[in-house]
């Protein structure tokens, strides 16, 4: 038997998931040890391939929050030349991390 896996929409990402991943998605709402469910599902894969066009009907992802996480800073540095401009600006991206618990479809 092939491992389950689907891919999934996530605030206009793309990510391909197996039960039992940890994932890191972009940040969500939700508090740790909630429960997500997923169900913007474009394709699940297994013993039979399953499309959706755009989405597959009644296939639903289960996820649950692990933990919250931010990434390393990244600095933004603007430079004119000759002209005594100079800005620095750091930004960290808020990530969340999920575990998924089970794909249905």
């Amino acid at each position: 038997m092939a491992e389950r896996s689907a891919v999934v929409r996530i605030q206009d990402k793309q990510i391909r998931v197996r039960e039992n991943d940890v994932v890191r998605v972009p940040r969500l709402h939700d508090e740790v040890g909630a429960d997500v469910e997923i169900d913007d599902v474009l394709m699940l894969g297994g013993d039979e391939v399953k499309v959706g066009t755009p989405t597959v009907e009644g296939a639903r992802v289960r996820a649950t929050v692990v933990e919250h996480v931010r990434d390393k800073k990244l600095v933004v540095f603007k430079f004119k030349r000759r002209k005594n401009y100079r800005r620095t600006k750091g930004h960290r991206q808020g990530y969340t991390d999920l575990k998924i618990t089970s794909i249905e479809g």
